[in-house]
Formats: C-alpha cells, sequence, structure tokens
C-alpha cells in the first residue's frame, strides 16, 4: 500500500475503531458485545496456537520431558533398591539355610560317633606356615582348641590342628602331601596309611599286599594313640581304583575323599575323644542300587505273512 493521503485516513478510521471496540468491551464486562466473536476466534485460532507453541518452543517440552523422566528414574531407582534388598535377603537365606544344613550334618556326625566338639567357621584359606592345602578357623586356644585335634565336618575327615592362636587356628588339610592318617577298611581290619595328593585322590598304602579290596569299598581313620591327632571311626572315602597286586608288602588305593577341600566352612574341632571306637557306624547309608530296567521284545506273526514249509 502505497503511503497517500486516504491510506493515512484509513489507518486512523481503522485505530479509532479499535480503541472503541476495546472500550464497549471493558465496560461492557462479562455481557460484552464481542464476547461470542472473541469465543468464536479462540475456538478457531486454539488449536493451531497450541500447535504453533509446541512447533517453536521445544524447550518447554524438553524441560517437561526432563522432569518426568526425572521422576521416573527416581521411582526406578526405588524399585531398583528395593529389588538388590530382597535379593540381598534372600541370598543371605540361602546362606544361613546351608550353614543349618552344615551345622546339622555336622552334629549327627558327632552324635553318632560320640564326640566332644567345637563348631568352627572357615574365615581364609592358605597360611603364613607354607603349607600347599590350609585352613583357618575361627577357634583358637581360648576356645579349648590345642594343637593335633582331629578336625571333620558333616562329610568325614577334614584335617588336623597344627597351629594354635587365642582366637584362630590352622589345620592342614588331609589332602596336603605333608598329611598322613592311619585308616581302616570297612567291615574289616585292613589298616594302612592315607597320604594326601593335593586335587588328586588319597593314596593309600595298605600293610596287607595281598588284602582283597575292590572299588568302592569305603574307609576310616584307625585312630592314634592317646587319640592325638587322630580320633577313630571319622569317614575318609572311597576306593575309586586298585593297583594290580605285585606280590609287595603293601597294596596301593586311591580314595576319593568325602569331604570337598574347596567347599569349606561349617567345621568341628574334636576336643573330646569317644569313649569307644565307634567303628563304622558314622559311615553314610550306601546308596541303594538302581534296578536296570529289563525290556522283552515279543515278535507277532502278522496274519498277512507268508506261510512256512512246516505250516503248510
Amino acid at each position: 500500500m502505497r503511503d497517500t493521503k486516504e491510506s493515512r485516513l484509513l489507518l486512523v478510521l481503522l485505530v479509532a475503531i479499535a480503541f472503541a471496540l476495546i472500550t464497549v468491551d471493558i465496560r461492557g464486562g462479562r455481557n460484552s458485545p464481542v464476547d461470542g466473536a472473541r469465543h468464536a476466534a479462540a475456538a478457531v485460532f486454539g488449536p493451531v496456537e497450541n500447535g504453533l507453541s509446541s512447533a517453536v518452543d521445544p524447550v518447554a517440552g524438553a524441560v517437561s520431558a526432563v522432569r518426568d523422566s526425572g521422576s521416573r528414574h527416581d521411582r526406578l531407582a526405588v524399585l531398583e533398591k528395593e529389588n538388590a534388598a530382597l535379593k540381598a535377603k534372600l541370598g543371605s537365606d540361602d546362606r544361613n539355610r546351608s550353614r543349618l544344613k552344615q551345622l546339622d550334618k555336622l552334629l549327627k556326625v558327632a552324635g553318632e560317633g560320640q564326640y566332644g566338639i567345637k563348631g568352627a567357621q572357615v574365615i581364609a584359606i592358605g597360611s603364613a606356615q607354607g603349607f600347599s592345602w590350609t585352613i583357618t578357623i575361627d577357634a583358637g586356644a581360648d576356645d579349648g582348641i590345642k594343637r593335633d585335634m582331629t578336625v571333620l565336618n558333616g562329610d568325614g575327615l577334614v584335617g588336623r590342628v597344627t597351629t594354635v592362636g587365642p582366637s584362630t587356628s590352622t589345620v592342614l588339610l588331609a589332602n596336603d602331601p605333608d598329611f598322613t592318617v592311619g585308616t581302616r577298611m570297612e567291615a574289616g581290619d585292613e589298616l594302612g596309611f592315607a597320604s594326601g595328593q593335593g586335587d588328586r585322590p588319597l593314596r593309600v598304602e595298605l600293610l596287607n599286599g595281598k588284602a582283597e579290596v575292590k572299588k568302592g569299598d569305603r574307609l576310616v581313620t584307625f585312630g592314634s594313640q592317646a587319640d592325638k591327632p587322630f580320633v577313630p571311626g571319622v569317614p575318609v572315602g572311597v576306593v575309586s581304583r586298585v593297583d594290580p597286586s605285585g606280590g609287595g608288602l603293601t597294596r596301593t588305593l586311591y580314595v576319593t575323599p568325602y569331604v570337598g577341600f574347596t567347599k569349606l566352612d561349617i567345621v568341628g574341632v574334636v576336643v573330646a575323644p569317644p569313649k569307644q571306637d565307634p567303628r563304622d557306624t558314622v559311615l553314610p547309608a550306601k546308596p541303594k542300587p538302581v534296578p536296570t530296567p529289563t525290556v522283552t521284545v515279543t515278535v507277532t506273526p502278522s496274519a498277512d505273512a507268508p506261510a512256512t514249509d512246516e505250516q503248510q
């Protein structure tokens, strides 16, 4: 539009009309004559304004998203924390159940063998004395522990006490190469000496080179003079292999120990020996043999099969 006299006059007129409408609207309040027109304009242009606002104001949307994300993150963090606490509780319960199970087995062995024991927990492996296979337990002289006492758990022979401190003790495990214990075969009087071989089966030298031994036979401790370092009747292990007899003075056996030396937790130190040799009463019950199923196949001749010469 050109800047002419007529255009200036039109602009002044439009401004005057706008001021007049504003004055009428203000004075009319809720009953303003232009209220209907205003609502109509809002209905038409309102959605467009909202769309434009969202399009031209991404910062506001981002702030809202961050705020909502933060609240969701807080809720998620709380749930994750509660979940972790629940898992920790369940883990702790599982560990406690495992320990109770071990303790029950230990007390059963002590009761069957009439051993007076002091319960202890394994708190470390290895020692400063240079032994290859040792553990440290949380019981010592203050608990009545002395050197050369037998150590067992719910499965069988663990080892013997070698060093005693006020509140802790070192135990030499039965699978250590420096470990030797007298053994006796189950239901017999065949004696021998078992030695540790680390993570391999125990090596047992029977005093009788002609002894009749087979795989699956079981051994217990023979016991020592004055019951130190070993009390009698503690389960040692199961024969896994027998060397052929070569006519020597001794016979060599290889025995898989009952105790898992890499997963020790609850043990018992025998502080009072049994009044009499428990012999084989502490050995676990033998597993029942599983019967081998037999299948009988019966062949029935088909009606369409050709007859043989005998049938003809």
